[in-house]
């Protein structure tokens, strides 16, 4: 799968956790954050987009949402070693 479309792919599930996705400037990578009641997902426009993808898959995989593509499952455990799928958690 191509890049572009991974990141595709894990922005609209961030979108789809309820979560606003900005992309600002700053000296920082980005993550999630609550502001008041706002869900927001910041993450660093200068990054390469390897850093974006993995930037998103890191705060989806923290928040380790039911319900994920298989797609965006085997992005995580791509790159961030986790298993969203594993057994265990079916169970």
């Amino acid at each position: 799968m191509k890049k572009t479309a991974q990141l595709t792919l894990l922005e609209a599930a961030i979108k789809e956790l309820g979560y606003t996705l900005r992309y600002e400037k700053g000296n920082f990578l980005g993550g999630e954050c609550r502001l008041r009641e706002d869900r927001v997902v910041v993450v660093n426009k200068f990054l390469p987009l390897e850093g974006k993808i993995y930037t998103l898959a890191l705060v989806i995989s923290k928040l380790n949402p039911p319900g994920l593509s298989a797609e965006i499952g085997k992005i995580i455990d791509t790159l961030i070693g986790t298993s969203l799928f594993s057994k265990d958690k079916r169970e």
